[in-house]
Parts: structure tokens; sequence; C-alpha cells
């Protein structure tokens, strides 16, 4: 997994903000930390050990040259860009002679950034990515975490324990790390289903957004003895305000250069954190049973998720207990009405997966031969590419006159 750490320093919040911003929105970004004075950077820097430092030089060019001079000659592994609203050739040139690696222009351009920052990222590292180094090209080949956001079609379809096995799954594999986020931020209950007593929540880590880094996030993050690194929702429900999208933004940004796999179990509310999540995510799992109320809900959400830009091709349904004794509706009639494939079939063993929540451990030491258990964990090879994908895609639409109608 390769991620691109970066720093930033701007005195200025009008602009400090906007950059923060784009770089949030970046796949394969990091941002460690913020600094709002020069004086501090430099030991910031030191510390944090970034790939990439941008500067910005407008608040006083003078001591921002003096930084990039120094940080070029004390620290010549960190790539230096420079950002200033002035752009006379004088100028520019006299940054880059001081040892940045680009000049990128005021108001900044998503594009223009991304281009700069894989541009001194190459130049730190020849030969990777399978391109030369300095190309002004997109990184394509840049291994990256994968997010896997976890959404139940209604409460008590089992997308938790559903999140928190699969999680387990992944972990137990010695080439991951993976972290579960319990974005049900009121009625989460990760935490109980792990018997963990976690230290801190989303609700600290919000508290401290400004100032978050690699170590103060490892140390909110609660490991169980399988490997499992959790995040729990707030305690206190008063707190379930303060945590917002770009809360999460920044969070799912800090969680991808350190671990190959982020879960977000969603809650059945819909908040506006669970759509930042499901657009933060690489795949969504939409969680289904063979019965008509989670159907005609399955049906509901692909309908509006068809109708937001990036979603639909990150969707993949996957139903729950099948094989219970009280479903009478099959999959592939399941199918026809939601008119998607479903990706996956978790089979139904509800004498497992009750006792495993009771006793507060995953079915990996609880029931570790059971019909769940073996399911998920042939998901858990599918979702990280060491297994092959079942087909997947939609089907042909059902004819008039189906559960729901024509949607």
């Amino acid at each position: 997994m390769d991620v691109r750490r970066l720093a930033i320093c701007d005195p200025s919040n009008a602009s400090r903000e906007p950059l923060r911003n784009l770089l949030l929105g970046m796949e394969g970004v990091s941002l460690e930390a913020e600094s709002n004075r020069y004086e501090f950077f430099r030991d910031v820097v030191e510390q944090l050990q970034p790939d990439i430092a941008i500067i910005a030089l407008d608040s006083d060019p003078n001591r921002g040259l003096q930084l990039i001079q120094q940080l070029v000659r004390e620290m010549p592994q960190v790539a230096i860009l420079a950002v200033s609203a002035r752009t006379d050739g004088p100028f520019i040139l006299q940054t880059l002679r001081t040892g940045a690696k680009e000049f990128i222009p005021q108001p900044i351009q998503f594009e223009e950034l991304l281009s700069a920052i894989d541009r001194a990222h190459g130049a730190a590292h020849p030969g990777e990515y399978g391109a030369p180094a300095g190309g002004g090209a997109k990184s394509t080949g840049m291994a990256t975490s994968k997010v896997i956001a976890i959404v139940g079609s209604r409460g008590g379809i089992g997308s938790t324990s559903v999140a928190v096995n699969l999680g387990v799954a992944l972990a137990l594999d010695k080439e991951n790390k993976v972290v579960l986020v319990d974005l049900d931020l009121a009625l989460g209950d990760s935490d109980v289903t792990l018997d963990i007593i976690p230290s801190y929540t989303l609700a600290d880590v919000a508290m401290n957004i400004a100032e978050i880094d690699q170590k103060f996030l490892r140390g909110a993050l609660s490991r169980h003895e399988t490997g499992l690194f959790l995040l729990p929702h707030p305690v206190q429900l008063d707190d379930v305000g303060m945590i917002h999208e770009e809360h999460l933004q920044r969070l799912v940004s800090l969680l991808r250069a350190g671990h190959t796999h982020i879960l977000l179990d969603l809650s059945k509310s819909f908040r506006p954190t669970d759509f930042a999540a499901m657009q933060l995510a690489d795949v969504i799992l939409l969680m289904g049973q063979l019965e008509l109320t989670s159907i005609r809900n399955c049906v509901r959400l692909v309908s509006s998720m068809n109708s937001v830009d990036g979603l639909n091709e990150k969707l993949r349904i996957v139903m729950n207990r099948v094989g219970s004794d009280d479903q009478d509706i099959s999959v592939s009639r399941a199918e026809e009405s939601i008119q998607r494939r479903v990706f996956w079939q978790v089979p139904n063993d509800s004498k497992a997966m009750i006792g495993s929540r009771n006793a507060g451990k995953p079915l990996a030491l609880f029931a570790p031969k059971s019909k769940a258990w073996q399911s998920l964990q042939q998901l858990a090879l599918v979702l990280s590419g060491k297994a092959d994908a079942p087909a997947a895609g939609e089907v042909k639409k059902q004819k008039k006159g189906g559960w729901f109608g024509r949607s």
C-alpha cells in the first residue's frame, strides 16, 4: 500500500482551508498535519517525515522562502511544493531556486495540485507506478486501501454482525491491517459485539479534528485480539450531532495511510455522514434479506443510488440469512425485483450468530466451523482480490405487474 503523506503550512485560514479540502478529496493522499506558523513547521516536518510538504508563501514570502531553504538543506528527502498568488516570473524562479519542486499558483485547481503531487512524489521515488521519474501523467498503478461501506436495508438485518465478522476475517490475514468505524452514531453496537470497552470514540476524533494526526489516531483505535481495530460510535447521545461529513472525510483520509481495509458500518437513518461514507467508499455492501420489507427497501435504495453519480458501480447486494425456514422469496425472484444480481449470500446460521453476539465474541472465536463464518471468510478473500468474485451485474428489468411495479 502506497499513500503519499503530506503536511501543509499556511498562516492564512482563508487559503489553508480550501487547500485542506482539496487534499481530503484526493484518493491516495493522507494529510498528516497542518501548521499556521512558519516557525513551527520545521519541527512538524522533522517529527512526521512526510513525503511532501506544501508551503504557502503569501503571508510572508521572505520567511516562507527561508523555510523552504531550511527544509531542503536539512531534510532533502521531503519534496517541497510552493503555493502563491504571486505569479511574476522572477518570483517563481526565485522560489524554484530555493529548492521547491513545484510552484502552484493561487487559486489552486484540483487537477493542477494532483499533477504536482504526482510529479514531486515520482521524482522522490523514481520508477514507481511503472512511469519514469518526473512524468506529468497521473499515477494509475498506486496501491491504495479499500473502503467498504456496509448498509442495511432495514433494522435487524444483521449488517453490524456481518461488518464485524467480515472485518475479523480480513484482519486474520496477516497481510492486512483492518479498521471498523461504527457510523451508527446513535444506536451502534459494534463495541458490544466485540466485547470492547473503548477509551476513545468518534466524538473524541471530532473534537480534535483540527489537530488529529497519525499518532493521535493510533491511540484512539481499540484493538481486538483478532487484530481488528475499532473506532466506535459516541457513548453519549448528545455527542452525535458533533460528527459531520468533513470529519469523516478527514478520518478516512488518515485511515487510508495506515490500513489496507476500512469498514464503515452505516446507520439505518441515512444521515449526511452515511451518504458521505458511501461517496468515500470503494465498495458499498447493501445488506438484504429474503422477505418483503427488506426487498422493498432494497428496490428503493438501489433506485436512489442509481440517481447519484458514482454510487451505482460501487453497489453490491448481499443477502443475509439465506435458507431460513420463514423465507418464501427466492434469490432469483429478489433479483428480478431489485433489478440487480445478488453479489453474495450469507447462509442462515442464527444459532451461531445469536450466540456469538451474546457472548461478545466474533464467529472466528465462537463458532469457527459455522456456515456463516465460512461464507464471510470467502467474501473477505473476494474483497481482497484473493478469490474470484461471482458474476455480478444487472438483470433484465422485471415485467410490469411484479411486487412493486416498474421503477
